[in-house]
């Protein structure tokens, strides 16, 4: 059995990039900087900062896109993930990221360039989708289990 979940509790380093696989697949980066801070033997208040590379996908990458800004604080639920690729003088890089599959915008969100907030967007995916409820003339209360 193994575990691979990274929580992070951060505040973003740059603007969210959005951009779309061949596949038109929707994948957002965004780097999140969380800061620890303690007193060492010295009485002397210390502060180091780590810096963590999230790549969030689908969906949710476009909602990042969209709330998101840079300085924002934000909670990301994730695996760590490495991959390497060759450069153009044919040198092996490494990069570990989160893979994230939750992001929460820790404060409350603004509105996008639209001038919409998420519950906008969610209400007008649900709306936007065309449900079919049909009655069934043959049921009975007599059929309810409870």
């Amino acid at each position: 059995m193994s575990v691979n979940k990274v929580i992070l509790l951060g505040r973003l380093g740059q603007e969210p990039e959005l951009k779309y696989t061949p596949g038109s697949s929707a994948v957002c980066n965004f780097t999140l900087a969380t800061t620890e801070n303690w007193t060492d033997k010295k009485g002397q208040k210390q502060e180091k900062t780590e810096w963590h590379k999230v790549v969030v996908w689908g969906k949710l990458a476009e909602i990042c896109n969209m709330h998101l800004k840079k300085g924002k604080q934000a909670y990301v639920e994730g695996r760590l993930q490495t991959r390497s690729w060759d450069d153009k003088n044919d040198v092996k890089r490494y990069i570990t990221e989160i893979n994230a599959f939750t992001v929460q915008f820790v404060g409350g969100y603004e509105k996008n360039k639209n001038n919409e907030t998420l519950d906008d967007i969610k209400n007008k995916a649900y709306s936007s989708q065309e449900m079919t409820i049909e009655n069934d003339n043959k049921f009975t209360a007599d059929e309810i289990p409870f």
